[in-house]
């Protein structure tokens, strides 16, 4: 069983420039691991640490019990795909992806099965005999990815490799990893900044920001249970509703609405209320809890609209996902909001309170 691990991970380059300040976790055999956060964050500096194309400040890489800190890239047994694809212009999409194995003055057979295995999987047979100008980006990318398929690696490492696609033909070649990765059921540790690739690909999602990890979880614990008010605001789309709301009496004000706060454990003067624009309804009845608001933005999104409301006696707007069959410009509409979908944000660290 392979297991990736790395412990207080840290990459210093000046006393104000620290990418990644102290990163640990783990990766078992068949886990799909993204790191995903914003330009700048530290994952892709992460992903070369992992790599040994930069060594670590501080801090140690381990497969198994094997420490890898001193071993040099092309000795650490992982394969990475690049967002630039990586491949030799003059040379064909089949000697491109038995590079690595020839390097490796593999039996020429054992090359010939092993390509033609990875092309097979990726759809690539009928083009083996074609050059990088000659083929798609989408082809190019399935190239670069067998390329890493054929060495048989104990680690997979992909540094935003769809990121130079066009919309349909992510969502293609993102279907063609899940199951690709899924079969192969070795660590795999993916970089990217794009939400839906990390949600729907992952089997946990590491979000980072400021060379920290700011939750390690499931993606569906990520966006459920967000444990922190940057991971909030970061991951969902349309983006979270994130409002700061004055608090008197175990109640914190939301227009007109006063909302129980009594369950948070302490006394608070401002709160962070988030909620997202799926859990914010049009109310069904006079009876049901409602804010009245007045719509002053729709934007279409096909089957709904998100539709943008400033409450009544306040300077707040809130953001509601409301059908897309219906006319929202200049009405006044009573919302309502599901309170078991609501989260709570220390107002100072950002914390999660609920």
């Amino acid at each position: 069983m392979a297991q990736l691990k790395l412990q207080n991970l840290q990459k210093k380059y000046r006393p104000d420039v620290i990418p990644v300040k102290d990163i640990s976790l783990e990766v078992n055999d068949g886990e799909f691991l993204t790191l995903l956060g914003p330009s700048g964050c530290g994952k892709s500096t992460l992903l070369r640490l992992i790599a040994g194309l930069e060594p670590p400040t501080k801090g140690q890489v381990f497969i198994g019990d094997e420490n890898l800190n001193n071993a040099a890239p092309g000795d650490r047994n992982m394969a990475m795909v690049f967002q630039s694809y990586a491949l030799y212009p003059h040379m064909t999409a089949g000697e491109n992806i038995a590079t690595a194995l020839k390097l490796r003055k593999m039996p020429q057979d054992e090359i010939k099965r092993r390509v033609n295995d990875a092309a097979h999987k990726l759809e690539l047979t009928s083009l083996l005999n074609r050059k990088p100008g000659q083929m798609s980006g989408g082809q190019r990318q399935r190239v670069a990815l067998a390329r890493a398929l054929v060495r048989d690696p104990e680690v997979f490492l992909l540094d935003e490799p769809l990121s130079n696609l066009d919309a349909l033909l992510r969502e293609q070649v993102r279907a063609q990893l899940k199951q690709l990765f899924k079969d192969q059921n070795k660590p795999v540790v993916y970089v990217t900044h794009d939400q839906t690739e990390a949600m729907t690909l992952s089997t946990k999602v590491a979000v980072l920001n400021q060379g920290l990890i700011q939750q390690l979880d499931p993606p569906s614990r990520i966006y459920s249970h967000p444990a922190n008010e940057f991971v909030a605001s970061f991951v969902g789309s349309p983006q979270m509703n994130l409002l700061t709301l004055q608090c008197e009496d175990n109640q914190a004000i939301l227009g007109r609405h006063k909302l129980d706060i009594s369950n948070l454990g302490k006394q608070l003067t401002q709160v962070v209320f988030g909620i997202r624009p799926e859990d914010v309804h049009l109310a069904h009845s006079e009876e049901e809890p409602s804010i009245m608001g007045q719509v002053y933005l729709v934007e279409q999104l096909g089957k709904d609209n998100l539709v943008s409301v400033k409450l009544q006696n306040s300077e707040i707007t809130i953001r509601a996902l409301l059908p897309g069959d219906k006319q929202w410009e200049n009405k006044t509409i009573p919302l309502a909001i599901k309170p078991d979908k609501i989260h709570w944000f220390d107002i100072d660290s950002g914390d999660r309170l609920n």
